[in-house]
C-alpha cells in the first residue's frame, strides 16, 4: 500500500491549475449540455470528473481536460431551466437546505451562504458523513448592488504545492481526522460519523492517490481529539495549508452575470472573468470555493448531486461515446446482459 506521500499524479488524469486557467477556463454552452444526443453533457461531465474508472485512448482524449468544475453559457436567468439542466446530471439530493435552492441573503437558512459576507475557499457538507459530490450554482440576478465575484480554488493544485513546501503539514492534514457539524437550523444539528470525523486530505487505500479535499474553517469542531504533542505542528500546518488556499497564484475569480462571456475586469488585486447567463458545475471533492461581499439584493439558484448519481451517469455516458478498446473490439461477439457488455470496463 502506498502512503499519501506517493505521487500526487498516480493513476491520474487530472490537470492541476490555478489562477491561469482564467485564460481558458473549461466551458459548454447550453444547448450542447441540453442536446438529446448527450455528447455535450458527456464534456462538461468530463470536465468536471476525477475519478478513477479506467478509460480507452479515445475517451482519455475526450476526458483529459478534468479541471474539477465547468462553466455552462448560456443558460436561461430562470429556476426552472436550471433545475432541468441540474436533473439531466443526476438525482437532485436534498438536503437541510432543501432539494433546490432558490435564495437570497435574508438568512432565511442558519448558514453564511443567507448572508452578504465574503465567504473564503471552502468545500460544502464536511459535516456528512459523505460530502455532496457535485454542486451548481445559478446567479439569476443582482440587482442594486456591487460585488459577489465567484471564487474556485483547485484543491489538488493547493495539496500538490503544500506536499512540496510542506511535507510534513500535508502527512499531517492526511492523518489527523477533524469533526465537523452544522447546527445553524433549530430543527437539525449535522456530525459526521464517526464523530471524530476525517482528515483535510483523503487517499486511495490502494494507490495512495489524492482523492478528496474536505476543508471549511468555519464548520470545523473543537479538536479536543488531537494528540497533546501535535498541537503546535497542526495549528502550523493549517495555517501553511491557508496560504496555499489564499495565494492569489490558486484563486480563479469570476464574477457571474445574467448574459454572455464579456471580458475581465480588475476586482481589488484579482483578475476577474466577467460572465454572463453562466452557471458553474463544481467538484465538491476537489474544488472550493467561495465568494466576495456585496451589497444589493442577488438571487442564487442550484442544487447538489451526490457521488454516486453522477458517477453513474458518467459511466453510462462513456459506454456510449468512449467504450474501453476490449469493449468496443468484442462488441459484436461479447455476452451481453440488459444490453451492457460483460466487458463494459466499470464492471
Amino acid at each position: 500500500m502506498q502512503s499519501p506521500s506517493s505521487d500526487l499524479s498516480t493513476h491520474s488524469r487530472k490537470i492541476l491549475w490555478g489562477a491561469k486557467i482564467e485564460q481558458a477556463p473549461p466551458a459548454v454552452t447550453y444547448e450542447e449540455a441540453m442536446a438529446e444526443d448527450d455528447h455535450g453533457l458527456f464534456k462538461s461531465l468530463t470536465n468536471v470528473v476525477s475519478d478513477g474508472i479506467p478509460v480507452s485512448r479515445v475517451a482519455l482524449r475526450l476526458a483529459q481536460n478534468k479541471f474539477g468544475f465547468t462553466l455552462i453559457h448560456g443558460v436561461p436567468a430562470t429556476p426552472e431551466a436550471t433545475e432541468k439542466l441540474i436533473e439531466r446530471i443526476g438525482f437532485i439530493r436534498e438536503t437541510q437546505y432543501g432539494r433546490f435552492w432558490d435564495f437570497t441573503s435574508d438568512l432565511a437558512k442558519g448558514d453564511m451562504a443567507y448572508t452578504t459576507l465574503a465567504l473564503g475557499a471552502h468545500t460544502d457538507t464536511t459535516y456528512y458523513t459523505d460530502p455532496c459530490g457535485l454542486q451548481v450554482f445559478h446567479l439569476l440576478s443582482h440587482t442594486d448592488g456591487t460585488g459577489g465575484a465567484s471564487l474556485l480554488v483547485d484543491g489538488f493544485y493547493a495539496a500538490s504545492i503544500l506536499k512540496e513546501l510542506h511535507p510534513e503539514a500535508y502527512e499531517l492534514l492526511s492523518s489527523v481526522h477533524v469533526p465537523a457539524h452544522a447546527a445553524g437550523e433549530p430543527s437539525a444539528i449535522y456530525t459526521p460519523h464517526p464523530s471524530t470525523g476525517y482528515p483535510v486530505l483523503s487517499h486511495d487505500k490502494v494507490t495512495g492517490e489524492l482523492t478528496q479535499v474536505r476543508w471549511n474553517n468555519d464548520d470545523r469542531s473543537v479538536m479536543n481529539r488531537l494528540d497533546p504533542h501535535v498541537v503546535d505542528q497542526w495549528y502550523d500546518a493549517i495555517r501553511a495549508w491557508n496560504k496555499c488556499l489564499t495565494s492569489p497564484d490558486s484563486q480563479f475569480w469570476l464574477q457571474l452575470q445574467p448574459g454572455t462571456v464579456v471580458g475581465t475586469y480588475s476586482l481589488s488585486t484579482h483578475l476577474c472573468l466577467s460572465l454572463y447567463h453562466t452557471l458553474s458545475v463544481i467538484d465538491n471533492h476537489r474544488v472550493l470555493h467561495g465568494r466576495s461581499a456585496f451589497d444589493g439584493k442577488r438571487r442564487m439558484c442550484g442544487a447538489y448531486v451526490g457521488v454516486d448519481e453522477y458517477r453513474s451517469r458518467l459511466a453510462v455516458l462513456r459506454e456510449k461515446f468512449a467504450p474501453d478498446a476490449v469493449e468496443k473490439a468484442t462488441r459484436d461477439t461479447a455476452a451481453v446482459v440488459n444490453g451492457r457488455s460483460i466487458w463494459n470496463e466499470a464492471l
